[in-house]
């Protein structure tokens, strides 16, 4: 069983902040530790957050206790009739998550039978340090980066894998592969969106992730993909066109990396239409069908390598091009 860091900066901060209270002297100090608990959260952005949230849930509630109680009384009745009126208020504020939170005063304030400034001001000392304790514990977040490029690695992998059995198809008709590579992509996908996002709130500065833009370009080719296979399946068997586009299938899935060369494959479908429109003119409608298949497959491809194009700076340069395309002729 894998421990997280989450559980490791609660087992650390819940110790210190009740310990900073006892060596204060306050009343109710195991109310820090409780704090402290009920304020770690899995990122930067989401700890501060909470942290205002409770501070100020906090703070109505005392007001609240002061109010009820005092002019009221010490009841268990009246604590109900309080919470009536002091949820509305928090979720009027936005500060429904420090509702827990303020819990712990409003049952501090009531145990007490008697509400004194200097008792107020524990209160308040004690949600300083619960809440201040579970901040500086959350100041360390570990890095998310080996997590991402593996999950960039994976999904890499199963886009080779996809496009090499599209190719195998057109070649063969091979009808043994499942697809369950869509899926595994999918989830890879989802699990790597959630990873940036909270990776982009561990860094409070940050307005852009570089693995946000990749993953959602992969998300985008992967549409494209499924949307290729319904075609795929019509092309004819053993068609000269159809080996070609089956070759250039395969290299597709050879080069499936971070970096961006689609221009040059770009280049390649360029002459790959060419071919295409120098074709015999189709004769019957199931020829007809075929070469309209074809030129839907075509652009979809185009758009796949489009994606990725508008994805980052190309990493092949004009002179690379022009040797390429000389080594062709």
């Amino acid at each position: 069983m894998k421990i997280g860091s989450r559980t490791i900066k609660t087992a650390l901060g819940t110790p210190i902040s009740i310990s900073i209270a006892q060596v204060l002297g306050l009343t109710n100090f195991i109310s820090a530790g409780i704090l402290t608990i009920l304020c770690i959260q899995p990122s930067r952005k989401r700890s501060v957050l909470s942290a205002w949230h409770r501070f100020l849930a906090c703070v109505v509630a005392a007001l609240f206790s002061v109010l009820f109680f005092e002019l009221i009384g010490y009841h268990p009745i009246v604590i109900g009739a309080m919470l009536i009126c002091f949820i509305p208020v928090t979720v009027w504020l936005k500060v429904t998550p420090g509702i827990a939170t303020s819990s712990v005063i409003i049952l501090n304030l009531y145990s007490a039978q008697h509400l004194s400034l200097s008792f107020l001001t524990e209160q308040f000392v004690i949600i300083i340090i619960g809440i201040g304790t579970a901040l500086l514990v959350n100041l360390y977040m570990p890095s998310l980066e080996h997590q991402l490029k593996q999950k960039q690695d994976e999904l890499e992998y199963y886009f080779q894998i996809i496009l090499n059995e599209i190719a195998l198809y057109i070649r063969d008709k091979n009808e043994n592969w499942n697809g369950k590579e869509l899926g595994i992509c999918e989830d890879i996908l989802q699990d790597a969106m959630d990873l940036v996002l909270l990776d982009k709130e561990n860094h409070l500065l940050r307005n852009r992730h570089p693995y946000h833009d990749y993953f959602k370009m992969r998300s985008k080719q992967l549409e494209l993909l499924e949307k290729m296979l319904p075609l795929v399946s019509r092309l004819p068997n053993r068609d000269a066109i159809s080996i070609k586009i089956a070759d250039f299938f395969e290299k597709l899935g050879d080069a499936v990396h971070p970096g961006n060369t689609a221009v040059l494959y770009l280049d390649e479908l360029e002459d790959l239409r060419q071919t295409f429109d120098q074709e015999p003119l189709p004769k019957t409608q199931e020829e007809f069908e075929t070469r309209a298949n074809l030129f839907r497959l075509l652009h979809e491809i185009e758009d796949y390598l489009l994606v990725k194009k508008r994805f980052k700076k190309s990493d092949i340069s004009d002179k690379k091009r022009i040797k390429k395309d000389r080594n062709n002729d």
